[in-house]
């Protein structure tokens, strides 16, 4: 089923150097634009992390430090990028909890604020699981009849999760055709950030979503215990995690002056 779009979709994957989210890097991205009309302008391009490859994650996607040695970082990619999303909506496989993250941590580093608050995220992975429990491979096989030769690499990942999301549509018909709609249904809950450190409340407020503070607000914590503020800053927490959190403690200051 063709997809029911208002503004252009973004479907994407990630190869990277590992799964941590605030650490690792970015050494394979693949995108395909959907426009409303149906034309697809498909990217794809190796980066250079900047740092070595492990191997077991070149187990995975098959991709080495001597494949990346002369590929462009990033940084040096990033503004061409932004312009290639600007507007856009996104969708991916596991993209909520892994690719998105990853993706805007990328951008935090080289500089370039990606204003990504108004876009809609369609998580596939999520659509899928909540309807059949499957793995991406089994997931095409399962929709589109077909077998995932050449599973980890991103443009094939890429080109395989937009098929299934076409495929579900036609599958199920409770599934409304509208990226609003298909976002709220694959979305696992409300989060202010986007590895889901910080989350809101049934209020809208923004309340930790881990630790000892788990589910009181943010806002209050840091009034009270200024110095947990600090704590997260210098910790290890992605960057935007960060952003956000000064932005709760500056909104905080100035209401409460």
């Amino acid at each position: 089923m063709k997809l029911n779009l208002k503004r252009p979709i973004v479907f994407f994957d990630l190869e990277t150097t590992g799964v941590d989210t605030a650490r690792d890097r970015i050494v394979e991205i693949s995108m395909i634009k959907v426009m409303p009309d149906g034309e697809e302008i498909t990217r794809t391009r190796r980066l250079n992390p900047g740092m070595h490859i492990p191997e077991e994650a070149t187990a995975v996607h098959g991709i080495t430090d001597d494949d990346v040695r002369d590929c462009p970082t990033f940084a040096q990619v990033a503004k061409s990028l932004e312009q290639f999303i600007r507007g856009c909506d996104f969708g991916g496989f596991n993209s909520n909890r892994f690719d998105l993250p990853v993706l805007v941590e990328e951008f935090l580093r080289a500089g370039v604020d990606v204003d990504l608050k108004r876009r809609k995220f369609v998580d596939v992975q999520n659509i899928f699981h909540k309807k059949e429990q499957r793995t991406l491979v089994a997931a095409y096989r399962f929709y589109c009849d077909k077998d995932l030769d050449e599973a980890h690499s991103a443009e094939a990942d890429t080109r395989a999760t937009y098929e299934v999301l076409q495929a579900q549509l036609d599958r199920y018909d409770d599934l409304e055709n509208d990226v609003d709609k298909l976002a709220e249904f694959s979305s696992r809950g409300e989060t202010a950030d986007y590895a889901g450190r910080i989350l809101y409340n049934e209020k809208g407020e923004e309340v930790f979503g881990f630790g000892k503070y788990k589910g009181r607000s943010v806002a209050e914590i840091f009034r009270i215990e200024p110095s947990y503020y600090a704590w997260m800053m210098n910790g290890d927490f992605p960057l935007y995690t960060k952003k956000v959190i000064t932005e709760i403690r500056m909104r905080d200051k100035m209401q409460n002056k």
